[in-house]
């Protein structure tokens, strides 16, 4: 599907791999040239050659930062303006889930998960921000059905991603009407957090097909399966298109039907 891009711009933190690659090569395959950021140096620059071979010289800008550090951040968008001129589309897409009850969090580790979850937004939104309202662009903010359906072995991260949920429902109203902001919501999507958790199973002798199904079973998914990194970044790319020019302040679920509220 081409979600027509040709001649945009966008910018993809954690871009080097699952979710963010995902939305990466779509976006060039829709006509876009994309920036992206990671914090693994060598996996990034692996990656932005084999999209360079893919899809062609000059399309691919890639740096190494961590998303926290506000003058990388800025430095990153100066490097954008500097090599494409401008950025239509801003995919914030960085951080993993904490597994922990709330006996089991300490005060550090609520600090570093608000740290991660609500500045790997507010660090790139300001940085960008002048960019995407001349251009009249988007946002799109990679978070989770935690928001709304915590879960309390991950009391921790929940509460971070209600946060950036309304963090973003924030935003839709105070960068409208120049940029439209809207997230999607996940549920379970294969990535290389839950192929490590397959990798330590308990029984050796069981497949990757049957531990993924049994997962989703024991998971209530009425789709059965995990998703694939490329369905979620088929919803990025659709909120931060042209057709969805009056969509701004939603939510897309991509999570196999697994939620349970209205």
């Amino acid at each position: 599907m081409h979600y027509g891009y040709d001649g945009r711009v966008a910018v993809v933190t954690g871009g080097s791999s699952g979710i963010g690659l995902a939305t990466t090569r779509l976006l060039l395959a829709s006509g876009a040239n994309v920036a992206i950021c990671a914090r693994n140096e060598e996996r990034l620059q692996k990656v932005a050659s084999e999209l360079t071979a893919e899809f062609g010289e000059g399309r691919v800008l890639a740096k190494a930062l961590n998303v926290l550090d506000e003058a990388d951040v800025q430095a990153f968008a100066v490097d954008v303006q500097d090599r494409f001129g401008r950025c239509d589309l801003l995919v914030n897409n960085a951080g993993q889930g904490r597994v922990s009850t709330f006996a089991e969090t300490s005060d550090e580790d609520w600090r570093a998960e608000y740290e991660l979850k609500v500045f790997s937004q507010v660090r790139p939104v300001r940085a960008f921000k002048a960019m995407l309202t001349e251009a009249n662009g988007s946002i799109v903010v990679v978070n989770s059905l935690l928001a709304y359906q915590p879960e309390a072995h991950m009391v921790c991260t929940s509460s971070a991603r209600a946060g950036v949920q309304n963090l973003a429902k924030s935003l839709s109203v105070e960068l409208a009407p120049k940029v439209r902001v809207n997230s999607i919501l996940l549920g379970l999507v294969d990535s290389g957090q839950w192929q490590r958790r397959f990798e330590a199973r308990e029984d050796k002798s069981q497949s990757r097909e049957d531990w993924y199904a049994d997962l989703a079973s024991k998971k209530r998914i009425p789709l059965g399966r995990l998703g694939q990194p490329e369905e979620a970044a088929a919803a990025i790319c659709f909120l931060g298109s042209p057709a969805a020019s009056y969509i701004t302040g939603a939510q897309i679920e991509v999570s196999g039907g697994v939620s349970r509220h209205i």
